[in-house]
């Protein structure tokens, strides 16, 4: 009996050893956890969340924000309705009223509603601790109160490069690079630009006689000119946007129609001379 007793504690023991070690192994792997990867270093656009009506991000800005990740650490800017918000605080209004309280100043923010109206208001960068999680944030207004909030931020995508604006009408000069076929093929940059009636269009010369024609978004386009190297003029959609064209060349025993893509630099666009 004493034998029968001695083996039923020792079994005992060793399941709550093995219970116990089976416990601490899930609770100490890091493999285990469920905790989502830090974004890498870039710009993103993210959805900028809050518990009240009374404090949100500008219609204009669809709800989201543009958060900005460097050396790990995330900060959103985000543009307010209008000039009402003075301050935020990272951290409860009770903290945000103490002496030293470290206050988000805003800046000047312009807005460009769907009719096409444009106002200044004030936008703030505010740090983010976390995604997907509930943070304090305090905001204090010109009635010189503060009021507590919780915000999130959520959905981080890399944001999408925004195309210049199309420079006023007149002419231009600006550099384009030209990128695809063999390598040997080049254009000449800078090159003209002309604006009119808010579209641009530009002259294109290539290093070669031999071009019979471009396709530009389904389009055809013939040269401009019968001697020399040939020379196009083709409709720019956008600068600092790659621009996808087709080139077709007679210099081979047969026609080859090759593609390319134009990217002109919006930073280079400088008025040509009269």
């Amino acid at each position: 009996m004493k034998r029968t007793l001695t083996l039923i504690l020792t079994v005992l023991m060793l399941c709550t050893l093995l219970f116990g070690c089976g416990q601490k192994s899930g609770d100490g792997d890091p493999q285990d956890t469920n905790t989502e990867p830090a974004l890498a270093d870039g710009v993103y656009t993210a959805d900028f969340s809050t518990d009240s009506s009374m404090f949100h991000v500008n219609e204009a800005s669809k709800g989201k924000g543009t958060l900005t990740v460097e050396n790990g650490q995330m900060t959103i800017h985000i543009s307010l309705p209008s000039k009402s918000i003075l301050n935020l605080f990272c951290g409860t209004a009770e903290d945000a009223r103490k002496d030293g309280a470290a206050l988000l100043q805003p800046t000047t923010d312009t807005v460009t509603y769907s009719d096409g109206l444009s106002e200044e208001v004030n936008g703030f960068d505010i740090p983010v601790p976390a995604l997907d999680e509930e943070f304090d944030v305090a905001i204090i207004g010109t009635k010189g109160k503060w009021y507590d909030h919780t915000v999130s931020v959520r959905n981080a995508e890399p944001k999408a490069e925004e195309a210049a604006e199309t420079p006023a009408d007149g002419e231009y000069s600006v550099n384009v690079v030209l990128e695809g076929g063999s390598g040997r093929a080049s254009v000449d940059s800078p090159a003209a630009l002309t604006v009119a009636d808010g579209r641009m269009t530009a002259g294109i010369v290539w290093s070669s006689p031999n071009y019979d024609y471009m396709i530009v978004d389904g389009e055809k386009y013939l040269p401009t000119n019968t001697e020399g190297n040939s020379t196009f003029e083709i409709p720019v959609a956008a600068l600092g946007t790659p621009l996808s064209v087709v080139a077709d060349t007679v210099a081979m025993s047969t026609p080859h129609e090759i593609e390319y893509t134009l990217t002109f630099d919006s930073s280079t666009a400088v008025e040509a001379a009269q």
